[in-house]
């Protein structure tokens, strides 16, 4: 995957965690220009099946990344947009039509939370998780970044699993990574391991079958068992792949069952191929 980025943000988070980036001033990054379709034709070029527009928002520079998602399209290459999910319904529509998958933050579950920390509301970053799990093919997944005595209370947790599982199914992968101490919050520690493996406790026992760990060394937080029968799909260690025990199709080769996702066969297979790639959509037959 290449990952691309410009400056700036619609947000004003007190911890981020890219604040050389998102917050650096225009003069700073006007250091080369970039057409849509030289974007496509990097990741061509690299042997990347997928281009994610991240580390700013890229609701901030939504026409280009549009333009530049049709671009990676026309050549067969997918886009992910890692997004707040802090936009508008119109041109929200706009961008994810333009999109394969999305990666929402969901950076916590209180109005207070996101005044406070994020100079932002809850309430739009909801609808954007609504919207892109019942009105569009976009794949799926969030992440919350768990920051030791502001976002991290068991209440506070119980309350946002009950919700995703309510209103987006229990099959929508859900990261829970870690703080470090960043940009204009420097009075917290990092997230202790223990408060993640927690998280992930609270959300497996609300129903929710696809629940990781990120930002620590985890490896039984970051694999993938298989829903129906427990056995390991896809073990992971950092950004190591170990076992990989789903064909093709990510069907279990243990027990049969499908497993949510979007799957091109097996790692060893994939310098050989090129898009299109068989789109799986998750929980379709549970809408």
């Amino acid at each position: 995957m290449l990952s691309f980025g410009t400056a700036g943000c619609n947000l004003t988070c007190r911890f981020c965690q890219n604040w050389d980036i998102s917050k650096s001033r225009e003069i700073d990054t006007l250091a080369d220009a970039a057409p849509p379709e030289r974007i496509a034709e990097a990741a061509l070029s690299l042997g990347c099946r997928s281009v994610a527009f991240t580390y700013n928002d890229p609701v901030i520079f939504l026409e280009y990344a549009v333009d530049a998602a049709r671009a990676c399209r026309e050549r067969g290459v997918r886009t992910v947009a890692v997004t707040a999910g802090y936009v508008c319904p119109e041109p929200r529509r706009e961008l994810f039509a333009a999109m394969d998958a999305a990666n929402v933050d969901l950076k916590g579950f209180s109005e207070s939370f996101y005044h406070r920390i994020c100079g932002g509301h809850l309430a739009p970053v909801l609808e954007t998780l609504v919207y892109l799990r019942h009105e569009t093919d976009v794949w799926l997944e969030i992440t919350t970044l768990l920051i030791p005595g502001e976002n991290d209370a068991e209440p506070e947790l119980e309350a946002m699993c009950r919700w995703v599982v309510e209103n987006l199914g229990p099959d929508v992968p859900w990261h829970f990574t870690a703080f470090h101490p960043d940009y204009r919050m420097l009075d917290r520690p990092p997230t202790p391991p223990a408060t993640l493996r927690r998280a992930r406790a609270i959300a497996k026992e609300h129903g929710m079958r696809f629940v990781y760990t990120g930002n620590v060394h985890d490896p039984e937080g970051q694999t993938t068992a298989c829903a129906a029968c427990g056995g390991v799909l896809i073990a992971r260690d950092g950004y190591e792949l170990g076992a990989w025990n789903l064909d093709d199709e990510g069907h279990c080769l243990r027990c049969g069952a499908r497993c949510p996702g979007v799957f091109d066969g097996p790692p060893g297979t994939w310098g050989a191929r090129r898009m299109p790639v068989r789109l799986a959509r998750a929980a379709a037959a549970q809408r």
